[in-house]
């Protein structure tokens, strides 16, 4: 039962890349437009149909192919968002504290 649970999840989590997004994000803090980037699960493909060690193989490298892009798209979401912030950091110019009420 179990090997047939666990191909079950593999053929339905096969036919899916994940793939990084850039989004813009407006930051109050700095009053500007700040990027992050995001990881999105994009669907490219369905099995119609396979049969004993056939639908071993494709499943077996349908799931390699699942876990290189999501390490491959990890990594470059990673490395895009220290990018942002470390470019936010030099630009954001905080707004500066109201001055202190006197009575």
């Amino acid at each position: 039962m179990k090997p047939l649970i666990t191909l079950s999840l593999a053929a339905l989590l096969s036919a899916c890349v994940v793939v990084p997004r850039t989004d813009s994000v407006f930051d109050p803090a700095c009053q500007m437009q700040r990027r992050q980037m995001t990881l999105e699960v994009h669907q490219i493909g369905a099995f119609g149909g396979c049969s004993n060690d056939g639908c071993v193989g494709l499943l077996v490298g349908a799931g390699v192919v699942v876990a290189a892009s999501a390490v491959v798209s990890g990594s470059i979401a990673v490395v895009g968002n220290v990018v942002y912030w470390i470019e936010q950091q030099g630009r954001c110019r905080p707004l500066p504290a109201p001055p202190p009420v006197v009575r």
